[in-house]
């Protein structure tokens, strides 16, 4: 008999991490990282389960894990081995929904939901194949993986046969970049140190700490008050040396004036890039940004919704530096249509990660990249955020600021039962005993 998916089930897992300001920026003085999680159950008898989800904080989970669950009726009841062979085919339904797709199209809650499942897809597929995700696409025929691809609106600027073209032309070299991997891992930058909320003292402390782990580019929170600002460049600057990069990140806080203006009051410190200087839809205001604060890069797309987005930022040269999400948009599919955009037009990737599991997703991305399709690591870094991570199964492991390949099977998305059944919301037996002591002391 044919094996089935026969379950889609999720979980809205929250930790308090605003209690100790981890994750604060301008935007998001308080943030719960949170996680709208889901596990694909079958029954083929081999205990292979699909884990995917996506990030969100706090409250916006309640919606996001609504969101997921109205996807179940087209998930429960296909066949295993189709959608593993062809996970492409369940992105294309799902997004093609019309019912559906009339809350985004391919933008929001509903198009996050849709990459949290093709993700557990993706999870299951590269695990009966035996094989990190990384690997498995690395593996995969070009023309397969092209297929994988939804080229619909962005065909204006790359086609079918041009992205054939760029996999095909990274083929030689895939053995000595897959060994050079797995010797010394992808390149890392880490964003501990600079989260809004911290003391200097705190900025200091880990600042230093991060050269001794081996990382050569750090980041800044910024965009609350520049006087502010200016002070912590100053100690970051201090604390680093001349020769390790820094770069900001203002979280979209800003009007396209106030970018430039403010870049350029930080500009002694020579940062490395602004990240997400304003909101993320707007393209023309972003290539004003970058011939405004030139020589200083402009980095963005975190929070970009979908492959057209990320082609118009492209097209209109208004960044230098392309940041995709492994959550935010719909999935492992989409994400390599915006890769090889950003390999078509070389622009160099550096993937946002850090939240609840985004480090432990976005690093294969990454070193998919690096062995089957950029061919290069000059210029590019993933984010690392040294927290949460052991609440996974397969955490990711650094070494001298660096990610090590993950070598087992999957997308390193399964967290520890453990974890799902203390944190979930609001019967987990953190959060019931939390809520607990609340109401006690409300009654006081």
């Amino acid at each position: 008999m044919t094996a089935r998916i026969t379950a889609v089930d999720t979980y809205d897992i929250r930790f308090p991490t605003s209690r100790d300001l981890d994750g604060s920026d301008a935007m998001n003085p308080d943030p719960d990282y949170s996680a709208a999680y889901l596990v694909l159950r079958t029954d083929a008898g081999d205990g292979q389960e699909g884990h995917g989800f996506t990030f969100t904080i706090g409250r916006g989970n309640d919606v996001q894990v609504a969101a997921i669950e109205a996807l179940r009726p087209q998930i429960v009841g296909r066949s295993v081995s189709e959608l593993c062979a062809d996970p492409g085919s369940l992105s294309r339904d799902l997004v093609g929904d019309s019912q559906l797709r009339w809350l985004g199209p391919e933008k929001g809650v509903m198009h996050m939901a849709i990459g949290a499942v093709v993700n557990a897809v993706w999870d299951l597929a590269a695990k009966r194949a035996a094989k990190p995700l990384w690997q498995f696409l690395a593996d995969a025929e070009p023309e397969w993986l092209v297929s994988q691809v939804d080229f619909r609106y962005i065909s204006d600027a790359l086609t079918p046969e041009h992205a054939l073209e760029l996999l095909r032309r990274a083929r030689p070299g895939r053995a000595e970049r897959t060994a050079e991997l797995l010797r010394r891992g992808y390149p890392g930058y880490t964003t501990s140190p600079g989260w809004l909320g911290y003391s200097d003292e705190k900025l200091t402390r880990l600042a230093r700490q991060a050269l001794a782990d081996g990382f050569t580019q750090i980041k800044l929170k910024v965009g609350a008050d520049l006087a502010d600002d200016v002070r912590r460049c100053r100690v970051a600057r201090a604390a680093v040396g001349p020769g390790v990069r820094i770069a900001i990140d203002a979280n979209q806080r800003w009007s396209v004036t106030e970018a430039v203006e403010w870049t350029r009051a930080l500009a002694e410190f020579d940062p490395y890039w602004i990240e997400e200087p304003t909101s993320p839809d707007d393209v023309l205001g972003h290539a004003a940004i970058r011939s405004g604060v030139a020589p200083v890069r402009v980095a963005t797309g975190e929070h970009v919704q979908n492959r057209i987005v990320f082609k118009q930022l492209l097209q209109a040269g208004a960044v230098d530096v392309l940041q995709i999400d492994a959550a935010r948009v719909g999935g492992v599919n989409e994400n390599l249509a915006i890769l090889l955009l950003a390999a078509a037009f070389e622009v160099p990737v550096c993937p946002h990660a850090g939240g609840v599991g985004l480090c432990e997703l976005v690093q294969h991305l990454s070193m998919f990249d690096y062995v089957a399709l950029s061919g290069t690591t000059e210029h590019r870094v993933i984010e690392y955020v040294d927290h949460l991570h052991e609440h996974f199964l397969t955490p990711v492991r650094m070494r001298q600021g660096h990610y090590r390949a993950p070598r087992a099977p999957g997308f390193s998305a399964q967290m520890h039962a453990g974890s799902i059944s203390r944190y979930t919301y609001p019967d987990g037996e953190f959060w019931a005993a939390d809520l607990a002591h609340e109401e006690e002391a409300k009654a006081v």
